[in-house]
């Protein structure tokens, strides 16, 4: 009995490290994405105060507030 309760531990803990690891694999290519974006931005010209004016403009366009 505690052999099989150690292994549904291991396979319910490897299932939960392999969701982690993908969840975080997303996040930084999100990161890698938006920085890529933002100094391609730069590189024409735009100005981080620009880039948000706009995303605050448009939020408030879509929401109301």
């Amino acid at each position: 009995m505690e052999l099989l309760l150690l292994l549904a531990a291991l396979v319910i803990a490897f299932l939960v490290f392999t969701w982690l690891v993908r969840v975080v694999k997303a996040t930084l290519s999100l990161v890698v994405a938006i920085a890529l974006l933002i100094i391609l931005l730069r590189v024409f010209g735009v100005s981080p105060g620009e880039i948000w004016e706009t995303l605050t403009n448009l939020w408030s366009r879509i929401f109301g507030s």
